[in-house]
């Protein structure tokens, strides 16, 4: 029903920047909230940012705020997270997760659909 591809992982020394993209395949794009969410080695899953359907309201984890910025487009189905000012403990797998707009938004057990994940490292 849902399916999300990620792109744009990889490895970035202490300081410097990536951009994460997620295709989205769906029949009504604006009917979900879209997030962004990690998993490091050992660790839980964790919320990173959300945007709204309109993308009028985004949210973050206090961890990335004033370092990534989320954004999407509802013309072609997308969805991108701008890191920038990375850091080691930012090294995990991301994924691009959608929840319905009748759901919550601030917490990975809000999302129903799941990309594949995208693996990115930040050396010191």
């Amino acid at each position: 029903q849902v399916q999300l591809v990620e792109s744009g992982g990889g490895l970035v020394q202490a300081g410097g920047s990536l951009r994460l993209s997620c295709a989205v395949s769906v029949r009504s794009f604006i009917s979900y909230q879209m997030g962004w969410h990690r998993q490091a080695l050992g660790k839980k899953r964790e919320f990173v940012a959300a945007i709204a359907w309109s993308g009028e309201k985004t949210l973050y984890a206090d961890s990335v705020k004033g370092r990534f910025t989320i954004t999407r487009h509802n013309t072609n189905n997308t969805v991108a997270l701008q890191m920038d000012g990375l850091k080691p403990e930012d090294t995990a797998v991301y994924y691009c997760a959608a929840a319905h707009w009748t759901k919550g938004w601030s917490d990975s057990m809000d999302y129903t659909y799941w990309g594949q994940g995208t693996q990115v490292t930040v050396s010191s």
